[in-house]
């Protein structure tokens, strides 16, 4: 699994490489953080590793440095581009004073790009919304339902939280057209004014649902999922959050229905049992 991530990341940076400025900040803001903490340092290295090689053009551009020293010249720049400046070496000629000058404009914009992706990528709302590993197919009210759950995992609240479910399958028209269609889901209930504990999920499966009629051999057939996208209002930082899940057909368990979650507290408060969220039971 991680030699397959490192294949995926490796891809990604060869697509940046092949064209360097289309949408790079929106790859720099949703790529993980071992690999956006690992290019900035890789950058940051070879930024130095270019200046140092400029410093080494010249002889005796660079006080009490030895003279050819790759390393003397590296840490000379390391010192420059941040404008630490120990004193120790200090460029002596025009030339090195100029490199020195447009290596510390080089540093600050580096600084200031640096930190405002940092700070972005921080500052980005992220939804913690925990859904069901499986969903299930049982009765309810004498009709059969797909289900799942839903959990909000912070203590606060997703105002105005709505759920939307989608079935997808391989379809082929009357032409001989393969496509991939989308079939809205309608849920019993798909909205929420404040979404804070647990939320079960339901579909009725009657004859206006596009699952009338299947079974799990036929959408496996059709290669057929269940997409669902939950989004709101975070009530923390008044931004809007989003989620999504994608259900297998395998995911979806037949004759299956959920253990019971919701507990009520000494104080009467209601709590979830995370440890059995995504628990079921035969009907």
């Amino acid at each position: 699994m991680k030699l397959k991530k490192i294949r995926c990341f490796q891809n990604k940076i060869f697509q940046i490489f092949e064209h360097p400025f289309r949408d790079l900040y929106h790859w720099l803001l949703v790529i993980n953080w071992w690999q956006f903490l690992l290019l900035l340092s890789v950058f940051y290295f070879f930024v130095n590793v270019g200046f140092a090689c400029a410093y080494l053009t010249t002889n005796g551009g660079i006080a009490n440095a030895r003279s050819d020293s790759f390393i003397d010249a590296f840490f000379f720049s390391v010192q420059s581009l941040s404008t630490i400046g120990y004193g120790a070496m200090y460029p002596q000629t025009l030339y090195a004073q100029i490199l020195v000058t447009f290596e510390v404009l080089v540093g600050l914009l580096l600084v200031a790009m640096a930190t405002g992706l940092m700070f972005a990528r921080f500052a980005q709302p992220k939804a913690r919304v925990l859904f069901s590993n499986v969903a299930v197919i049982c009765p309810f009210n004498n009709i059969p339902s797909l289900m799942l759950r839903v959990a909000n995992q912070r203590d606060n609240r997703i105002i105005e939280a709505r759920i939307q479910m989608s079935l997808l399958k391989n379809e082929i028209s009357a032409e001989g057209i393969n496509l991939r269609r989308f079939y809205k889901l309608h849920l019993m209930r798909s909205e929420s004014p404040s979404f804070a504990l647990s939320w079960l999920v339901m579909h009725q499966i009657d004859e206006s649902s596009p699952l009338y009629g299947e079974n799990m051999d036929s959408l496996i057939k059709s290669d057929a999922e269940v997409l669902v996208i939950l989004t709101g209002l975070d009530e923390t930082f008044s931004q809007t959050i989003h989620a999504r899940y994608i259900y297998k057909i395998h995911d979806i368990l037949w004759s299956m229905r959920f253990v019971d979650i919701l507990r009520k507290s000494r104080d009467r408060e209601y709590t979830i049992d995370y440890e059995k969220f995504h628990d079921v039971t035969p009907i």
